[in-house]
């Protein structure tokens, strides 16, 4: 017999702290902007529907439906263990570097 509590996933908003996985909203994994001023048609097209899939740790925007604001989660895409949740900084904007130096870095989320 399963136990609802072992289907949960708690996921910490930067803004309201661990909420349920549904009050919010992944949005896929972060991209990056092709760097040139005028992208080619295949570097345009790799950055809209090519996504790396990993097999680990993969960075995701997520939207919080309750404070209605947009964060980054590190999330093991196996064990679906959030690692951190952080609100975006010009370090994350698009084009921008990995992001490790962010403020509002929230450690630790639970899969229950």
């Amino acid at each position: 017999m399963w136990n609802i509590a072992d289907m949960s996933l708690l996921v910490t908003c930067p803004n309201c702290g661990p909420r349920e996985v549904e009050e919010l909203r992944c949005a896929g994994e972060s991209t990056k902007r092709p760097a040139a001023a005028a992208p080619s048609q295949r570097e345009l097209n790799e950055y809209v529907y090519f996504r790396d899939n990993v097999w680990g740790v993969q960075r995701e925007w997520w939207f919080c439906r309750v404070c209605e604001e947009w964060f980054l989660a590190e999330r093991h895409t196996y064990t679906n263990e959030v690692v951190r949740t952080w609100h975006p900084g010009p370090a994350d904007s698009p084009g921008g570097r990995d992001g490790s130096e962010a403020a509002s870095q929230q450690e630790g989320a639970q899969v229950l």
